[in-house]
């Protein structure tokens, strides 16, 4: 296949990358809206609800493997990736819409099981989304660019989400009484309604190439196996740094904002969205670096970037707006470029594992870097908030303002530290440019060759 072939269409990645808007607009509330939802407007008590939260969480990471296993293994005439992902829709519609549209008075066990769905769901459309994504190109260089296109859809999906609470009442006045409940419902009818809609032009519009692998038995001690290979365990542990450090500094975000640099709440979620839009723009910039120095140093400044800019909000005024916005902008610009980039990376260790062990492995590498987010979002709120508790800070800010400091250190020096760390240990990451197109060459090498052979026989 030519370099020009390999190159995929803006429209065929926008396709691939359309339905990121509900998937991402499913994931930031079931991090940042519903906890606090199920726990404040339904009555369910705030150890059940973040017991659950946690709890469901751990144990969606032991079916990621499984899955992944089970989608390396699949073959159908509609595709390995496109057939799953068609299957995780439907969950995620209806688990959404029963985690959404609760009404009080649902219990603890009602919350345990629809999360248990909308997590396998999850695990189902996003694994088979990543993985269908590293197939469509073989090339170094493309391979960056579809990821680009996939982490903006996550970015817009996150935008329009942000916007709902805050645009309802705007709209419509009535509604300001019941203006939470309102927004957390258009939220779910955000994903229910595009789910369908953005799915279906994904598997219309965007093709899945068939990779040439042997059909062997993908499960746990495969996927165990991979930790062995050294790319694996390097892009593991820059995972999980670089997606611990923003999951630190979003669950504390309002804390800071609100108790340390005096905003209010609205102002607070503008800059997040602020945030957000500075990753939109981010992800082009990020791909043509990665084009010029290569993806894993491409990582790396972005890291550096990340942690100098964070620093710097420790500086930010008292309440200046303007200052904070412009700073928050230029955090958000190299927040996109760690999710992308990984995922690149990780497709091109996917042909590194194919050309090894003759097998196709992509669902298993990417479950376990879909774990590792999976144990970055658990630890943000996990460790963070009984730290803080210890280090004396007060939630409700009562006239007490004991905690401010550590708070601040956990809100910028703790993910900044993590930033550079993850630098540190991608800067010499061994799967080059070069190392790639020398794999390419010899995978292809070994396809003709394995072509060859039913002919002759023939």
């Amino acid at each position: 296949m030519t370099a020009q072939a390999d190159r995929r269409s803006n429209w065929t990645l926008a396709a691939l990358a359309a339905p990121c808007l509900p998937l991402a607009g499913l994931g930031l509330p079931l991090v940042v809206y519903l906890p606090e939802y199920y726990a404040s407007e339904l009555g369910l008590s705030l150890a059940a609800v973040g017991t659950a939260f946690m709890a469901v969480r751990f144990l969606d990471m032991a079916f990621d493997p499984y899955i992944g296993g089970v989608m390396d293994r699949t073959r159908s005439r509609f595709g390995r990736f496109k057939l799953w992902f068609a299957i995780g829709a439907p969950i995620l519609m209806l688990a959404s819409y029963m985690l959404f549209m609760a009404k009080p008075g649902v219990d603890t066990l009602y919350l345990w099981i629809w999360l248990l769905v909308v997590y396998a769901g999850v695990s189902i459309a996003s694994l088979s989304q990543l993985a269908w994504a590293a197939v469509l190109s073989p090339q170094y260089d493309q391979r960056s660019r579809i990821y680009a296109w996939w982490q903006a859809g996550n970015v817009v999906g996150m935008i329009l989400v942000l916007t709902l609470p805050a645009l309802l009442p705007a709209l419509f006045p009535a509604l300001k009484a019941q203006a939470h409940v309102i927004g957390v419902q258009a939220m779910g009818w955000f994903i229910v309604i595009l789910m369908p809609l953005t799915v279906g032009l994904a598997l219309w519009k965007v093709p899945e190439p068939e990779v040439k692998s042997e059909n062997k038995h993908s499960g746990i001690r495969e996927y165990l196996a991979l930790f062995k290979r050294p790319t694996v365990v390097r892009i593991l542990f820059a995972d999980l740094l670089i997606g611990t450090g923003p999951a630190i500094t979003g669950a504390l975000f309002f804390f800071f904002f609100e108790r340390v640099k005096g905003f209010d709440k609205s102002q607070a979620s503008l800059l997040l969205l602020v945030y957000f839009i500075g990753g939109l723009v981010g992800a082009p910039l990020w791909t043509w670096l990665s084009h010029k120095i290569s993806k894993h140093k491409a990582l790396a400044v972005s890291g550096f970037v990340y942690a100098g800019m964070t620093m710097c909000s420790l500086a930010i005024p008292q309440g200046s707006m303007p200052v904070a916005a412009l700073l928050m902008f230029l955090i958000g610009v190299p927040y996109a470029a760690g999710a992308f980039l990984l995922r690149a990376m990780m497709a091109d260790i996917g042909d590194e594992e194919r050309l090894a062990s003759g097998v196709d492995r992509t669902g298993l590498l990417y479950a376990i870097l879909a774990g590792t987010v999976k144990i970055g979002s658990a630890a943000a709120v996990g460790v963070t908030f009984p730290l803080l508790q210890v280090l004396g800070f007060d939630p409700t800010g009562k006239g007490v303002d004991a905690g401010l400091g550590s708070l601040s250190i956990l809100f910028a020096a703790v993910p900044a530290a993590m930033a550079i760390l993850a630098s540190l240990l991608v800067w010499r990451f061994p799967l080059t440019p070069e190392r790639h197109a020398e794999i390419r060459a010899a995978l292809a090498a070994r396809d003709i060759e394995a072509s060859a052979v039913p002919k002759a026989a023939e």
